[in-house]
């Protein structure tokens, strides 16, 4: 036989295996699934309801923290949901709550949560941020609509309406709320303390993180729950470059904001974190697969041979499916000289980390650091969180939440996935091993802009499964 005979071969036989697992790769169901949003009496009366949350102005600060507008908060959820507060333990820890539904049996406690604070909301908005206007489509405005007041609405009125029907949970239910997520703040692990001080270990922790999208990624058909297994940790670290100053008409070279201008454009020119794909990345690119194009769908499917390739070009394809392979580095604010024609004796930049499992807290740090010393510049770490572990794709907590999604979003495909922002739930390590970060709510592209951004807003005919949702995610206790 011919060397060019057995090169082709060679070249030939893999390329036939790709082929074929990528032909094996039936489109699913997903691709052509919908739900059934109505906009009736239900959505209605819950857009309302959910309205009244929004007007009330939930903003937190690190530097001032103004507890009054949590407590009027608080009042609001007392008026919406009484039999929720005649029937639940309630707690609160400077402004964030607790609540406990007894349960009747020995089932495993379950944690809801969904927090009540919301970030800032400055630019020019169609409707007033805190007007939670409902517009002719049904669409309520304003901010913390989608992060993540809708979600608290549909938790609460789960248990309202549970508890108004005469159901008694066979396990304790909580609600946890915090007010200090969006800023990292004390609430959750103050909860946390005392759920550990009271020797409360749940079986299931349910925070936001994740949400129902149609094509979450380019070349993706269909619909997907994406269900957060775990979480990447979090850092804010500042780096500082000196000299003696001076004049800025006689500059001398490598000044300190040279020196932080080349070591930034290092650090985007030449990341130095290292790239993997992690077991929960390889089965959200297994479950996405089938309904892709035949090329997208030929790369997923054979993963053994185009690995390497596709860590490469992921982040260029798909920021945030690019954000899951690696630890990232946003630099975020900088600080020079006061006046314009004066050298900084020390000028600073700040950055925002997020921490890959595969390249943790203290090793991305080391990288970090070492990278800085090159450019003469010191770095302080101002805060610092770990990754959080990973779920068990295989164990019972992403059994149950995958069957509800299923039974309350026929055909809906369940998407594990790692989550790139932060969440309350990373605290909730010390209590529960099984916390799964995702909110029953369909989110298009507009909330999905909005979130954080202007203009927030969310469909009122998203609710009324949410909240069947949460109702049966409450009753799978009974079958536990």
């Amino acid at each position: 036989m011919k060397l060019s005979h057995i090169l082709g071969a060679a070249v030939a036989a893999p390329a036939a295996v790709c082929i074929g697992r990528a032909l094996a790769a039936k489109p699913t169901a997903a691709a052509d699934a919908k739900i059934d949003l109505k906009n009736d009496d239900r959505a209605k009366a819950y857009g309302e309801r959910l309205a009244r949350m929004v007007r009330c102005e939930t903003i937190s600060s690190r530097d001032h923290m103004d507890l009054s507008k949590f407590e009027k908060f608080h009042s609001l959820l007392a008026e919406l949901f009484p039999h929720v507060h005649a029937s639940c333990e309630k707690h609160v820890f400077d402004g964030s709550l607790l609540y406990k539904w007894a349960g009747q049996g020995e089932a495993d406690p379950i944690i809801l949560m969904s927090h009540q604070d919301v970030v800032e909301a400055g630019g020019k908005w169609e409707h007033e941020p805190f007007s939670g206007d409902i517009d002719e489509t049904g669409r309520v405005w304003g901010r913390g609509t989608v992060d993540t007041k809708a979600s608290l609405f549909c938790i609460f009125t789960a248990l309202e309406e549970l508890i108004a029907s005469g159901f008694v949970p066979a396990g304790d239910v909580y609600i946890a709320s915090s007010c200090t997520e969006e800023i990292s703040g004390s609430g959750a692990p103050a909860t946390v303390a005392w759920l550990k001080s009271q020797g409360v270990k749940p079986s299931l922790v349910l925070d936001e993180g994740g949400m129902i999208l149609e094509s979450p990624m380019a070349g993706v058909k269909g619909l997907y729950a994406m269900g957060g297994v775990v979480e990447k940790g979090y850092a804010d670290v500042k780096f500082t470059a000196k000299s003696n100053g001076g004049h800025a008409s006689a500059p001398g070279k490598n000044t300190p904001l040279v020196r932080l201008g080349r070591f930034m454009a290092d650090i985007e020119d030449h990341p130095p974190f290292r790239r993997q794909l992690s077991p929960t990345m390889e089965e959200m690119f297994r479950r996405l697969a089938p309904n892709m194009g035949f090329g997208l769908k030929t790369v997923m499917t054979n993963l053994w041979l185009f690995r390497p390739i596709l860590l490469k070009v992921l982040p260029a394809i798909n920021a945030s499916a690019g954000a899951m392979t690696q630890t990232t580095l946003a630099f975020t604010t900088a600080k020079g000289s006061d006046g314009l024609n004066v050298l900084p004796q020390e000028a600073s930049v700040c950055a925002n980390l997020r921490f890959i499992p595969h390249q943790g807290t203290d090793e991305s740090l080391a990288v970090i650091t070492d990278m800085a010393k090159k450019y003469g510049l010191e770095t302080e770490v101002i805060y610092k969180g770990y990754p959080s572990g990973s779920l068990d794709l295989n164990g019972e907590a992403f059994a149950i939440v995958q069957d509800t999604i299923n039974a309350v979003f026929p055909d809906v495909c369940v998407m594990p996935y790692v989550v790139t922002g932060g969440t309350d739930a990373r605290f909730y390590g010390e209590v529960c091993d099984s916390c799964v970060r995702f909110s029953p709510v369909l989110y298009g592209p507009e909330q999905m802009a909005g979130m954080h951004g202007l203009n927030e807003n969310i469909e009122t005919n998203c609710l009324p499964p949410a909240v069947d949702y949460y109702k049966a995610i409450i009753k799978a206790q009974e079958t536990r």
